[in-house]
């Protein structure tokens, strides 16, 4: 955005836009989109401000901290402001923050530049005033200058000491209240037993509990808290400070640590990371501070913010971003499927610039233009997709998207059954078709062709080498070496990768062949069913309606390819080229048997194909769907919706720990 017209007006719209959400967040205790949300939109903010600081405005979300203190809490003003810190999601981020906070320090201090690491906590900042080592006033952040009263409710915290052994007469300490993430899965099974609304999230819970102005609600919700700021002069560093924390009977977070370098900050960071998982309560990051407090204190602030001090958030799963463009890809099946070319953002650990719109009545649903701010996400191995439009953000020159009556690739008129919300192509020849049709049969799932991919595919169907997967198998290491980029050693790779998948189970044989409707799972019911690919043709439309597992919709689509002559041929042309097919084995009863299995999120040490694979092994079955005749939910990273409607349904639950245990 070079225009500063442009800009001005982007900020503003920000700057509008973040204050309702965060109002919502600080005051109501509402929320309306995600945290990671609301980091990205004032992580742009951020941004937009530090490239054009003519622009920053005493208003602006990233000059204050917090909401406005409730009424009905008593104010009180903080001896020193209590700050907000500005976000990092990246090493990049953080090797830009060092660069800015150098130019501030002479040689000699850049070179003494150490830091501090902390646990960023998903909890509610609080400050506690001691006089003669009696807790006196205990408040909220609020805006920063001003805080609610909330001593009594504080008092109901275990973990915050009423006593202190000190000498000072005044002493201002400064921590986080928060819940366990085993209090907040009580409270909100408590709630739905009343049918309440459940809150979004644990510091939701502790800043609402704290605000509660009867101080037996508060003691009931079982708040916990970690010190990790003291305001005293003549402590040298932000590490002494806990150390004195931890002296005076404050708990402190035993994870947080001392790091010599950036490099340190970075192993800390993973290290946390990894950790995540097991804590007790929430984190969605961490905190560095430059951890001598005279640099600390030179460098100043920035807005609602000390430039010291950063908080180093792990990677999202939801991010904020504009839609530059929206393409229409042809599926396999002719299905029309629109994807929003996005501006490149990170979500989850990687960059994405594509996110799928599923259909036509999705981007109605969404109510999404052509430019617009939208909230991206993508969880596990889920495809990312638009979760939210913006219209906030729009500036007038937006534009509506409209589908396309024809095919992008043959032209010929899109078609849209009864009952169907997917428009198609229906030329079983479009060259679009093909090429996708392809990608599915070399997939991972499929064939599984090494070497294999779109761009391959793209160039030998450009060459006019293959017309349909099985002239794959008809293929020459000396067909590949005239082509650009292909080397003798690639070409006899690519050759061998595709002889070594000569002989293939029938149930990958039969997803590989893109049949419309037909999963993996599906495609596996259709093997042990017939129990054989001349069995599978002989077939008529009542043995696959008989099926148990298949409706008639799938029935009449396995039906009509297997029928069709050209199928045919090219099922003639598999067997002629050598492709060897293996019947399925009769299922043995297995530990597994009789359990059927779902898995959802990502796992670390063992493929999900691999995974399902082992459960089939041992006499279990897998489904993508959840339902009440799911027995055992598997559940990685990022675990999605799926997870969310198994809790509903109340089905077993395990992680990959557990599940590796069972297939052991």
């Amino acid at each position: 955005m070079a225009d500063k017209k442009e800009v001005k007006n982007r900020i503003e719209k920000l700057k509008e836009l973040i204050n309702h959400h965060r109002y919502l967040y600080h005051v109501k205790d509402q929320q309306e989109i995600s945290d990671a949300a609301l980091d990205s939109l004032k992580k742009e903010l951020f941004d937009l401000e530090q490239e054009h600081p003519e622009f920053i405005t005493s208003d602006s979300p990233t000059q204050r901290v917090g909401g406005a203190p409730l009424k009905e809490f008593k104010k009180v003003p903080h001896k020193q402001r209590m700050f907000s810190l500005n976000d990092a999601f990246s090493k990049e981020d953080m090797e830009e923050w060092l660069k800015r906070i150098s130019r501030l320090l002479t040689e000699e201090e850049k070179n003494a530049v150490d830091f501090y690491g902390e646990l960023k906590i998903d909890g509610l900042a609080i400050e506690l005033i001691y006089k003669d080592g009696i807790l006196e006033t205990g408040s909220t952040r609020g805006d920063g200058f001003i805080g609610e009263d909330i001593t009594q409710n504080l008092k109901t915290v275990q973990s915050i000491p009423l006593q202190i052994k000190t000498n000072e007469k005044e002493l201002v300490v400064r921590g986080e209240v928060f819940i366990s993430k085993k209090e907040f899965e009580q409270i909100n099974k408590a709630q739905e037993k009343k049918g309440l609304p459940l809150y979004a999230n644990p510091r939701n819970i502790a800043a609402g509990s704290v605000r509660q102005l009867d101080p037996k609600i508060t003691a009931a919700r079982k708040l916990d808290s970690f010190a990790y700021d003291v305001l005293l002069p003549g402590i040298k560093t932000h590490e002494q400070k806990h150390d004195l924390l931890k002296e005076l009977g404050f708990k402190t977070n035993p994870h947080n640590q001392y790091c010599k370098s950036l490099e340190d900050v970075f192993y800390f960071y993973q290290k946390v990371g990894k950790l995540r998982e097991k804590l007790d309560y929430e984190i969605d990051g961490t905190v560095v501070m430059v951890n001598d407090n005279a640099l600390f204190e030179k460098l100043g602030t920035v807005g609602k913010a000390p430039r010291g001090a950063v908080a180093f958030k792990f990677a999202q799963s939801q991010a904020t971003t504009k839609v530059l463009d929206v393409k229409i890809q042809v599926g396999r099946t002719g299905a029309m499927t629109p994807v929003a070319v996005l501006e490149p953002v990170q979500v989850s650990g990687i960059t994405i610039s594509r996110a799928t719109l599923h259909n036509e009545d999705e981007i109605r649903r969404l109510g999404l233009k052509i430019g617009d701010t939208v909230i991206v996400g993508r969880a596990g191995d889920v495809i990312p997709n638009v979760i939210k439009v913006l219209p906030e953000l729009r500036t007038g020159k937006e534009k509506e998207f409209v589908m396309p009556k024809a095919c992008p690739s043959c032209g010929t008129k899109l078609e849209k059954t009864d009952g169907d919300i997917v428009w198609r192509c229906p030329n079983p020849n479009c060259f679009a078709r093909q090429r996708r049709s392809f990608y599915h049969f070399v997939s991972k799932s499929a064939f599984d062709i090494d070497g294999l991919g779109p761009k391959i595919i793209d160039r030998l169907l450009d060459e006019g080498l293959i017309s349909d997967p099985a002239d794959l198998f008809e293929l020459k290491e000396g067909d590949l070496v005239g082509i650009e980029r292909f080397a003798e050693k690639s070409a006899e790779n690519l050759i061998s990768s595709i002889k070594e998948k000569r002989e293939i189970p029938l149930a990958k044989f039969i997803y590989a062949l893109g049949i419309r409707n037909i999963g993996e799972e599906t495609a596996l019911d259709l093997a042990h069913n017939f129990g054989s690919l001349e069995k599978l043709r002989d077939a008529k439309l009542e043995d696959f309606d008989a099926m148990a597992n298949i409706g008639p919709i799938v029935a009449e689509s396995v039906y009509e390819w297997f029928s069709a002559k050209d199928h045919a041929k090219l099922l003639d042309k598999f067997l002629k080229v050598g492709l060897k097919i293996k019947n399925p084995k009769k299922q043995a009863l297995g530990k597994l048997s009789g359990k059927t299995f779902i898995f959802t999120g990502s796992l670390d040490s063992i493929d999900r194909n691999l995974a399902k694979e082992k459960v089939r092994d041992l006499g279990g079955k897998t489904t993508e769907s959840v339902s009440a005749h799911v027995d055992i939910v598997v559940a990685g990273h990022e675990a999605g919706s799926k997870l969310d409607k198994a809790q509903k349904l109340g089905l077993k639950i395990i992680n990959e720990k557990e599940f590796l245990q069972l297939i052991a």
